[in-house]
């Protein structure tokens, strides 16, 4: 097939730890290049879920379109399949308007299933599976479970996050079923988009504080009411969205079993932790061009700095 005849639908993406400063810089980027954001973060896929997932406000999602945001309920099912097919979809759409889609956030494997079109192999489930591995979740412990899924599928494991209880029983109950790793049972095309990715970061000293100011930032406007709304609405730990960062501690402060100066210190390591876990995943993609953000005099030159890499990127100069 003639490769000119239908020429790589364009990708830009910007990615990096938690707190780096990638949805401001994202907006700016898009008002520059004429794009759209696609949301790459798996919780502000949720609705009601605002404070706690950093979602792009009001304001900004006015001056921006940005997509897959706010499009399930928190109890509702939800599969890094399901967020490449609608990603897939967006990217065409946006492309055939003559504008850019810049994919922005730090889902390791939402990116990666989107940049190298992973092709998932439907898989039979089977209840009593699943259940076994729960019940062992409940006996042992969640971070004994990760640490298997670790000795049968490392390259799985090191995707998700060491809390989503959904995709590692998941990836138990498929080894079970298949007696194969859950990571070699997807394909994947790397060349699939014309693409040009952009990763944030600065020195780890100066990343913490960041992410110290965001979790004292988030608590004081509203965090704490937010997570009481949804415990309202009979949201719990047992629905994945429940298992995000802030979310989790705050539901276990509002059930007695911690203090509020507990969840402040709990939030803010688990949230470095998780940072530190984004740059190691991301730093194996060689693809991805680094900028460090402490090297930029201003947001102008930094602004310029990536603007001219994507262009350069996309049109092959």
């Amino acid at each position: 097939m003639n490769n000119t005849a239908f020429p790589k639908l364009r990708l830009a993406a910007v990615v990096g730890p938690t707190a780096v400063g990638k949805t401001g810089l994202s907006i700016n980027l898009a008002l520059q290049m004429s794009g759209e954001i696609i949301s790459c973060d798996s919780m502000q896929i949720y609705k009601h879920m605002d404070i706690g997932t950093a979602k792009a406000g009001e304001r900004e999602r006015q001056q921006i379109v940005h997509h897959l945001i706010d499009i399930i309920e928190p109890d509702e099912d939800f599969s890094v399949a399901d967020y490449q097919g609608l990603c897939k979809k967006i990217i065409v759409d946006v492309n055939s308007r003559g504008k850019l889609p810049i994919l922005v956030g730090g889902t390791g494997l939402y990116y990666q299933s989107v940049v190298d079109d992973y092709e998932f192999f439907p898989m039979e489930s089977m209840q009593i599976i699943r259940d076994k591995w729960q019940n062992i979740v409940n006996e042992k412990g969640l971070p004994e479970v990760y640490k298997y899924l670790q000795s049968i599928d490392e390259e799985y494991a090191n995707k998700i996050s060491s809390n989503d209880s959904k995709r590692i029983i998941r990836a138990l109950e498929v080894y079970e079923l298949t007696g194969r790793p859950f990571s070699s049972l997807q394909k994947k095309e790397t060349g699939a988009y014309n693409l040009a990715v952009i990763g944030l970061y600065m020195e780890r000293d100066k990343l913490y504080q960041r992410i110290d100011r965001r979790v004292d930032e988030m608590l004081k406007t509203g965090l704490i009411d937010e997570v009481q709304h949804l415990k309202n609405q009979g949201y719990n730990l047992s629905h994945n969205s429940m298992q995000a960062l802030g979310y989790k501690q705050v539901l276990y402060y509002l059930g007695g079993f911690i203090s509020k100066e507990d969840i402040v210190n709990e939030i803010k390591r688990e949230t470095r932790r998780y940072a530190k876990r984004q740059l190691t995943w991301f730093r194996r993609d060689k693809r991805i061009k680094w900028l460090n953000l402490d090297d930029c005099s201003d947001d102008d030159q930094l602004l310029k700095k990536i603007s001219t890499y994507i262009e350069g990127q996309l049109l092959g100069v």
